[in-house]
């Protein structure tokens, strides 16, 4: 397996609020980057985090323990975490974990974008 198909971006929405997309496989070995990635935004103020999911084609068990880390910290702070996905292969983990009760997860970018800086917000 390799790392070379993992791909992560982050670009600032506004005020407090950006979006992390990933793609490609995350697993076990690109995980740690994504928590690399999370921590850097919530060093840098970030209270509202969208983390795109589209590209992802796989995610696993580490993955949910990064973003539910990432979930307290934001929680403890007053911030929000929203996932995006509509892939069955994706969702199916969140399912399987009991873990789609915890995470708000949107079907579209625009859905999650609205949800954490209302449907007024501009991309910057």
């Amino acid at each position: 397996m390799s790392t070379l198909d993992f791909r992560i971006s982050s670009a600032h929405l506004a005020d407090d609020a950006y979006i992390l997309s990933i793609g490609g496989e995350v697993d076990l070995f690109t995980a740690p980057r994504l928590d690399e990635e999370l921590l850097g935004l919530t060093a840098a103020g970030a209270r509202r985090i969208v983390v795109d999911m589209a590209g992802a084609a796989f995610i696993d068990s580490t993955v949910l323990g990064v973003l539910l880390r990432t979930l307290t910290r934001l929680d403890a702070g007053g911030g929000d975490l929203v996932l995006v996905s509509n892939d069955r292969r994706i969702l199916r983990v969140f399912e399987i974990t009991g873990l789609q009760r915890i995470f708000r997860i949107e079907p579209t970018l625009t859905a999650a974008v609205a949800a954490v800086i209302g449907d007024g917000g501009v991309l910057q």
